[in-house]
């Protein structure tokens, strides 16, 4: 049982439902209160017996070892007897909480103010106001004349005082000081010793077009600092006063993104007059560009696949194998769906790769060849072709005598790719994703750092390791915050609609909201090999979880997945002998992250058919994902664990014999 706990206010813990858990009586919460203090590290049973109580009475050693019984009891009910404790643990000659570091409010707050220093302003908003929101009263409210917990609340306190002048930057950052002054003046009145927050409680005054009051706050800073403390106002303060009062430029926030314009557009006309407009040079910062207008997505991405295969058939105009060969290698865009959004526009990559690799004259170097093989292994993704395993295990092995970080990267996209022949593969995939957010922290490829945790997000989802996959999707979050890549909260947002739906607890309206939301910001993200029918997918498997029918409405556009719907669709509607014969011209599912969901979906509507060689085939199929959840490895959606699948299969085949 994962177990949160609570103490951005009175002492909590929750179980992963969200439910209380009951903690006794007050000694109970100060033992528990004590050890998260702590910070996983070990507190002697002495100490904790002097820190609850001012004398400790005989026996008071004793009685913290039955508090601590109880609240092993009440966080993990389910351990056996005598079996060792994984949560409140005995080391040496005390305890320690060994909770994670994602499940402690307080702990999860610091990382979140933390993390926001580094965001952009919308994300830093979002995260901030999130966290925020987690305080439900004072820290360790309920200890607040103990000694042990002085020291923690003074931290806290003074973090989320920092936190609120923030989430203040940030609102003033996006454009929106009206939003800013109520939370800043209601903060001033209570710290009215903070000059920071004076300083930008007058400065969202000014940029709201308040100027008089902005002159009205500075004043009033003094007034207090100097009759109250005997001190004038700081730098920052002096300074600012003088700026409204002139008016300054820089106070207006537009002035910065001005200069980012300026500097754009005069390197793009140094660069138009610097290099020859028939320089082949041209071709390879093109395809430059196009990679980083790629992952901004929506226009940006439809806009980088169609003027990459223009650029790719110029190099091949050229005549020049190696120029090509650069041309093609250079747009090493991280992938993570495994079906192609323009399967037509991959086709012609792969071939135009395969033709540039017979065409490279001996001597080239080795590099050149390997993004060419990652190109072949990526852009054949989710089709049967036989070249593009070979084609990632070889650009793997050059990448890897070659000791370039960034080449090994992108052949580690094509060798995901291709890890789909067979069922059960999240484990490899995970190794994979590992690697990835390993080498690409250590080499600063932010791009594939979050194509790792993408990865590692779906891996974890497949084996059910939903603690793990929060983590991944929290830092792939992080980083496209951070370096301004929208797509990874596309699948992070579809990641928490799965995440509702795997807890099976949470009622299917709530899910279905969830799912609709995460669909809506496909719309207009430039992926239709992933949009296209996903979001009828999603809410298929729902029901099906829920013991409920298929969608029986006729104008559902199930995109490619229509022929494993169809027959749960006409089954729906009660046309038992349509939804055989639908089922009988079923293909084969794609070898994809949705392989095992389609086989599942397979197998139910020849359970309710009756049909032998399909359950046997899906028995077989799905056999060695008997540890996976069934279409969790999409990150999107799931149809529970496949051994709930396979054991229908099972007693239904049985039955037939």
């Amino acid at each position: 049982m994962q177990v949160v706990f609570g103490v951005l206010g009175p002492v909590a813990a929750w179980d992963e439902e969200g439910d209380a858990i009951a903690l006794k009586g007050p000694r109970h919460r100060a033992v528990l209160a004590r050890l998260i203090a702590a910070r996983r590290r070990v507190v002697p049973v002495t100490r904790l017996a002097e820190d609850l109580w001012a004398d400790p009475p005989p026996g008071a050693v004793g009685a913290v070892r039955t508090f601590v019984a109880a609240l092993r009891r009440a966080l993990e009910p389910q351990r056996p007897p005598r079996a060792a404790a994984r949560l409140l643990v005995t080391e040496g000659p005390g305890y320690a909480l060994r909770a994670e570091p994602g499940a402690v409010d307080a702990w999860r707050f610091e990382q979140a103010v933390s993390a926001a220093s580094t965001l952009p302003a919308e994300d830093a908003l979002a995260r901030l106001r999130e966290a925020l929101g987690w305080w439900r009263g004072p820290a360790y409210a309920e200890f607040a004349d103990e000694a042990w917990a002085r020291t923690e609340r003074s931290r806290l306190a003074e973090l989320r005082l920092q936190a609120v002048e923030r989430l203040a930057e940030a609102r003033l950052a996006l454009g929106l000081p009206a939003e800013a002054v109520p939370d800043l003046d209601a903060h001033v009145a209570e710290h009215p010793w903070r000059e920071d927050a004076w300083r930008l409680l007058a400065l969202a005054l000014y940029r709201a077009g308040r100027q008089g009051d902005a002159l009205a706050v500075l004043r009033r800073a003094r007034t207090l600092l100097v009759e109250q403390l005997g001190v004038d106002p700081g730098p920052g303060l002096r300074r600012l006063e003088g700026d409204i009062l002139n008016h300054a430029a820089h106070l207006d926030p537009a002035a910065a993104a001005g200069a980012a314009g300026r500097v754009w557009a005069q390197a793009a006309a140094a660069y138009d007059r610097a290099v020859p407009s028939g320089a082949r040079a041209r071709l390879e910062s093109t395809v430059g560009l196009l990679r980083d207008l790629a992952v901004t997505g929506g226009d940006g991405l439809e806009a980088a696949r169609r003027h990459r295969v223009a650029a790719v058939a110029a190099a091949q105009e050229t005549g020049d194998a190696q120029l090509t060969a650069r041309v093609i290698g250079a747009y090493d865009v991280p992938a993570i769906w495994t079906r192609s959004d323009d399967p037509e526009q991959a086709a012609q990559i792969v071939a135009a790769a395969e033709r540039t690799l017979s065409a490279l004259p001996p001597g080239t170097h080795q590099a050149a060849r390997a993004r060419l093989l990652a190109t072949i292994a990526l852009e054949s993704r989710g089709t049967r072709a036989g070249r593009g395993p070979q084609a990632a295990r070889q650009a793997e092995e050059i990448a890897r005598g070659l000791d370039d970080p960034g080449l090994l990267a992108f052949a580690l996209n094509g060798v995901f790719m291709q890890t789909f022949h067979r069922a059960g593969l999240a484990p490899r995939r995970d190794e994979i994703g590992a690697e990835l957010v390993a080498l690409s922290a250590r080499h600063g490829l932010v791009t594939f750092e979050v194509l790792g945790h993408l990865i590692r997000l779906q891996a974890r989802s497949a084996l059910a390791d939903f603690p793990a996959a929060d983590r991944h999707a929290a830092a792939a979050d992080h980083l496209a915050g951070r370096h301004e890549l929208p797509l990874a909260g596309v699948f992070a947002q579809w990641y928490r609609a799965l995440r509702l739906a795997a807890t099976e607890r949470a009622p299917a309206a709530e899910v279905e909201a969830a799912y609709r939301d995460a669909a809506a910001r496909l719309d207009g993200a430039g992926m239709p090999g992933l949009r296209c029918g996903v979001l009828p997918l999603a809410l298929l498997c729902l029901r099906l979880r829920h013991a409920r029918p298929a969608q029986a409405d006729e104008h559902t556009d199930w995109g490619p997945y229509e022929p494993w719907a169809r027959p749960l669709v006409l089954l729906a509607q009660e046309r038992r002998g349509e939804a055989a014969a639908a089922l009988r011209r079923v293909p084969d599912p794609p070898r994809d992250l949705l392989f095992e969901a389609l086989w599942c979906l397979a197998a139910r509507a020849a359970l309710a058919v009756g049909d032998r060689e399909t359950m046997e085939r899906a028995h077989t199929e799905l056999a060695p994902a008997a540890a996976e959840l069934a279409g969790a490895g999409s990150g999107l959606l799931t149809l529970g664990p496949v051994s709930e699948h396979l054991g229908d299969l099972a007693a239904a085949l049985r039955h037939l014999r």
